[in-house]
């Protein structure tokens, strides 16, 4: 089985934000890096296929030049190889560039599945999968908690709401977005470090892969909302009371 794990790298949870003198991002002189969270609960569920059915486990990720550490992680973990499609502009592309760039290098290949993280934990779209597996042409499932493969099927769990699941049989090759939490990640041990030192990092240009990055989308303006405070009496007996909180709750609030 091989399979193709996307890994993203972000801003490390404990970064200061803040934002850059022109409102259009965050300034990020000072940020330190790490993987995805919900990737590596999709990198940890491949290695654990991978040892189950045999195969090749493959990390690849778009972004900038220190990209490829990230990649170089997920090898010590037990990754097989890594692909980087490396671009500065990367860094900062949306959900619809980056699942075009990442179609582009994964057309170069073959591979049974393809997994992601149900989200980043920067933009937190949820959509680079399941924009990935259109361009793929992929039959796909999101927020997989379980996976179980067998003889190129697969039957899933899917966590939905208020407790509920639902169980799903599909056939491979299949992209999967994987739910935060479906396994125990491992830590790289000190050989696997040593390991990843030597094992294959192929790398891209958007270019080479004849993919535009220009944006579907821009930022006109980033903010902090204002913080007010407004106070309203309401007046009436306790029924005309109840009905126009009811009201407000409702139509201003917005949370009934």
């Amino acid at each position: 089985m091989r399979i193709f794990v996307c890994v993203k790298q972000v801003p490390a949870r404990d970064s200061v934000l803040r934002i850059d003198p022109a409102a259009a991002g965050v300034d990020d002189a000072d940020f330190s890096y790490e993987m995805n969270e919900p990737d590596a609960f999709a990198l940890e569920e491949a290695l654990r296929l991978k040892e189950k059915h045999g195969g090749e486990v493959i990390a690849v990720s778009a972004g900038p030049a220190r990209a490829a550490s990230t990649i170089r992680e997920a090898l010590a973990k037990g990754a097989d190889r890594g692909v980087l499609i490396e671009d500065e502009r990367l860094a900062s592309a949306d959900t619809l560039v980056t699942a075009r760039i990442l179609a582009a290098a994964l057309r170069k290949e073959e591979y049974d599945l393809v997994l992601t993280g149900l989200q980043s934990d920067d933009a937190g779209f949820g959509q680079t999968g399941v924009l990935l597996a259109e361009m793929l042409a992929l039959p796909h499932a999101t927020i997989i908690v379980e996976v179980v493969a067998n003889a190129g099927t697969l039957r899933l769990r899917r966590e939905l709401e208020a407790g509920w699941f639902q169980h799903v049989e599909m056939d491979m090759p299949a992209l999967l977005t994987i739910q935060s939490g479906i396994n125990k990640v491992r830590y790289a041990t000190l050989m696997g470090i040593k390991k990843a030192k030597s094992k294959p990092l192929a790398r891209y240009t958007p270019e080479e892969l004849g993919v535009s990055l220009a944006p579907s989308q821009n930022v006109q303006r980033l903010y902090t909302p204002a913080r007010t405070k407004q106070t309203e009496m309401i007046e009436g007996t306790p029924d005309e009371i109840a009905r126009k909180l009811v009201d407000k709750l409702k139509f201003e609030a917005r949370v009934l």
